[in-house]
């Protein structure tokens, strides 16, 4: 396993990949992530092996070539303008990515047994749901949730986060198979954005600036760190959340989980200590800023 729970952005790339996190980097058995960067009129080949895939945009637009059969992804200029639509990659595919104007495109993925056919995924399918309540209230992306899509064991969600909220709580962990918990090795990989809307250049300051921040704990693991636009975490055991949205700067992250379990799940068991919050946001209003954006764009 790397020697860290956090990666910097920039520091986990590979073969092209701007991020390439296998099972193998993270010392387990399943899930994966790669992110890929594209300059306009490039494209990208690479084969699934044993993993499933999905090809989701960031920010941009893309082609999608899965053994033969192609699929147009409109994307979306960034991960808070709206959400984006997805292409589906079995294991044992060959696939090609191309885009026109270029962009950013994550591959979340996981090591599965069947073969699934591939497909597309329109963003007006995808399921935006509320959670939490007052400031810990956030926008889930259920693009790939074990309701919201049917992969064979790939699970991934997007969460956005509106400045100043807490995310991810209370903490929870699913490193156990029992009674509503499942084990699942999940990654989380951050973008941050500005309330002012602002591009990075020299009056905003580059994206690198842009911080928040994320707890991973249990016995022998103890992480809190603030993360960056880019960066990523791993969660191979132990509680995990909050994830901190600092004021001015929304937090996106994607979700991406998958287990031993038979069946796709996502099931979790909140920390003892905290888990009593969720009672206190009984008839507290939430965000009024959730939902943050959906299939049409921004609310």
């Amino acid at each position: 396993m790397t020697n860290s729970l956090r990666l910097p952005a920039g520091s986990a790339g590979a073969d092209g990949f701007r991020l390439a996190i296998t099972p193998k980097d993270a010392g387990w058995s399943y899930s994966s992530l790669r992110v890929l960067e594209l300059a306009a009129g490039e494209s990208a080949e690479f084969s699934t092996g044993d993993s499933e895939c999905i090809v989701l945009p960031l920010a941009g637009a893309c082609r999608v070539t899965v053994d033969g059969r192609t699929f147009e992804l409109a994307g979306r200029t960034d991960v808070f303008a709206r959400v984006s639509d997805f292409a589906y990659a079995p294991r044992d595919a060959e696939v090609t990515v191309h885009s026109a104007e270029g962009g950013r495109f994550a591959l979340p993925a996981a090591r599965c047994e069947r073969r699934l056919e591939p497909a597309y995924g329109p963003a007006e399918k995808v399921s935006v749901e509320t959670r939490g309540a007052g400031n810990a209230t956030r926008q889930v992306n259920n693009f790939a949730s074990p309701e919201g899509f049917g992969c064979d064991r790939l699970v991934a969600v997007e969460v956005l986060t509106p400045d100043g909220n807490w995310s991810s709580y209370p903490p929870h962990k699913h490193d156990e198979r029992g009674e509503g918990e499942a084990v699942l090795e999940e990654i989380y990989y951050f973008e941050l954005g500005r309330t002012d809307g602002a591009d990075p250049g020299p009056e905003s300051g580059p994206v690198s600036q842009r911080i928040g921040y994320q707890r991973v704990y249990a016995d022998g693991v103890d992480l809190l760190e603030e993360v960056r636009h880019g960066d990523a975490v791993l969660v191979p055991r132990g509680y995990h959340g909050p994830s901190m949205a600092a004021p001015g700067y929304p937090m996106y992250y994607l979700n991406v989980l998958a287990g031993p379990h038979p069946e796709r799940t996502m099931a979790c068991c909140d920390d003892p200590a905290h888990h009593w919050v969720r009672a206190s946001w009984e008839g507290m209003p939430t965000d009024p800023r959730v939902p943050m954006c959906d299939a049409e764009g921004p609310r």
